[in-house]
């Protein structure tokens, strides 16, 4: 009787091949893309996927300014900041923000859907997030993520 060993590979530098992607923000909604950016930062598209380490892609996301905010979001939806002194928190709505700063909103949106520790913070430095359409990263040649 022969005896069949199936071990399971546990990713590592060697076995990890990182791609980059763009995503085109322009009419997607915020939460529902955010989720797909985080899911593929943090490697969950890959049949190795490894909790423990960070086997996950580039993501560029294209026209920030021209994403989605379902329901009365825009007008509700407030971000907060506190920079730790008395008096020092500061109240943002949506729609002021996504003219402000819109990088800075799906920023947020995606980094809240990773892991808080600093396994989380290395996968947040490969997203990439531009209000135009253009970006940089041209000799990576990126993919469309759909």
């Amino acid at each position: 009787m022969r005896h069949l060993s199936f071990k399971t590979k546990s990713a590592n530098e060697s076995i990890v091949v990182r791609e980059w992607y763009t995503v085109d923000a322009t009419n997607q909604t915020l939460g529902r893309m955010a989720s797909k950016i985080a899911h593929v930062l943090r490697g969950k598209n890959k049949p190795y996927y490894t909790p423990h380490f960070d086997c996950g892609d580039y993501v560029i996301v294209l026209n920030s300014g021209k994403v989605v905010l379902t329901g009365n979001k825009l007008e509700d939806k407030e971000y907060q900041t506190f920079s730790g002194h008395p008096g020092g928190q500061k109240i943002e709505m949506a729609k002021n923000l996504i003219v402000r700063r819109p990088n800075l909103m799906i920023e947020r949106a995606v980094k809240g859907m990773l892991p808080k520790n600093r396994l989380g913070r290395a996968m947040a430095k490969k997203l990439f997030v531009y209000e135009e359409a253009t970006h940089p990263h041209t000799a990576q040649q990126p993919k469309e993520l759909k």
